[in-house]
């Protein structure tokens, strides 16, 4: 029998490094050009696009000459905040962006492949049951 979950899920596609910095390290910022009042659990999925500004951040050095997963969910995490920029919150923090907080990060034992889409979507109940087997893998 397949369990389906009753809580609300989101999920956000990034660009790499840039979900694997918040699945694996310890980014908690993620920069949007616009702003969610959407507070909840959203799944990491990493896009297949590279950012072509990474190579010149400081932050994205450790992930750069490592593999990247891409078209895949790589963990979820509590998205609990939303704000204008504020003069650099982090060191992620992107000037001139809205910063969404990130807290209770937790990344999978293994990608799931599954293609994004644009802004904050919403995962398939299938998508769903993928993310919590490969939570327990």
């Amino acid at each position: 029998m397949t369990h389906r979950n009753p809580v609300e899920v989101r999920a956000l596609t990034v660009w790499q490094p840039w979900a694997s910095a918040i699945a694996y390290a310890t980014k908690r910022i993620e920069n949007r050009r616009w702003a969610t009042d959407y507070r909840g659990w959203v799944l990491i999925h990493a896009g297949v696009t590279i950012d072509p500004a990474a190579r010149y951040a400081v932050m994205a050095r450790p992930f750069l000459h490592r593999p990247q997963p891409a078209g895949a969910v790589l963990g979820w995490a509590r998205l609990d905040d939303c704000h204008e920029d504020d003069g650099m919150c982090t060191l992620w923090s992107v000037p001139g962006h809205w910063h969404w907080h990130l807290t209770d990060v937790r990344r999978l034992h293994r990608p799931v492949s599954w293609s994004g889409a644009r802004g904050l979507w919403t995962p398939t109940p299938d998508l769903l049951d993928l993310v919590r087997e490969a939570a327990h893998a």
